[in-house]
């Protein structure tokens, strides 16, 4: 199942491209810690690879100290194009700027994905990318992701919503963001059934649907004499149709004869 909502999501995002490259994107904006390296073709002491102070700015030779944090690469280039030629050192100067590490701006991407840790947000990225960058929701993993943003509250966003394409349900994620997936929410089944134990629920999936997956009643069983202990309380006689929740203990009896 997640294996066929993982591709679902790639199709999304690669029929999504062409849009978000449309979408107005003025560039990273760099911050402490990000390392940028500084090329000026044909000066090549003007040359440098450096790493963005806390105040962000950098050290070049001869101009000495430029601002680069909150700037792009692209107005970082322009600063210290400005500011060879106001210096008297270049006339028109040809400067690059290429970025080494994104460290400032960053998304946490956690729990039962395939690949968790931090996605570093090198371009603007919604929660359906930062999923597929970590790998996909493993097996394991819930229908469901939290995303945790400071000073609001927590967001419960929907995978397979996100797989539809819902824009709506699919936020543009910020730096500082987390994404947690948590474990899918199981239910155990056991008795006369063929293939017993514990079992993830799927969205919307009734006793019924839990045998299917189960491999089925055994020869001894009967699908519709079922016992259900839910919560703390007591076993009782469940109806085939019931929906399944988190932590439902599912008893297949034995056919009388």
């Amino acid at each position: 199942m997640k294996q066929l909502l993982k591709a679902a999501a790639l199709s999304v995002l690669m029929a999504g491209t062409a849009l978000a490259q449309n979408a107005e994107y003025k560039g990273y904006t760099l911050g402490p810690d990000d390392t940028v390296q500084v090329i000026v073709y044909g000066q090549s002491e003007f040359n440098v690879t450096t790493r963005i102070k806390a105040d962000g700015t950098i050290v070049m030779p001869l101009i000495g100290i430029v601002q680069a944090g909150g700037q792009t690469n692209i107005t970082l280039a322009k600063e210290i194009t400005d500011k060879l030629v106001a210096s008297g050192f270049l006339k028109q100067p040809l400067v690059n700027i290429e970025v080494g590490s994104y460290v400032s701006r960053s998304v946490n991407v956690a729990g039962n994905v395939g690949a968790a840790g931090i996605i570093p947000l090198d371009r603007p990225y919604h929660a359906l990318e930062a999923l597929l960058k970590a790998g996909w929701v493993r097996n394991d993993g819930a229908n469901f992701v939290y995303l945790r943003r400071q000073g609001q509250p927590e967001r419960k966003l929907d995978v397979e919503q996100l797989v539809r394409g819902d824009a709506n349900a699919d936020p543009l994620l910020q730096p500082g963001d987390t994404l947690f997936v948590p474990p899918a929410e199981t239910f155990f089944i056991y008795g006369q059934i063929n293939s017993p134990g514990m079992k993830a629920i799927l969205p919307g999936m009734t006793i019924r649907q839990a045998i299917g997956l189960s491999g089925g009643v055994s020869p001894s069983g009967k699908a519709d004499k079922v016992g259900l202990v839910r919560g703390n309380g007591k076993e009782v006689d469940a109806d085939p149709s019931m929906k399944v929740q988190n932590g439902d203990v599912i008893i297949i009896k034995e056919r009388l004869f």
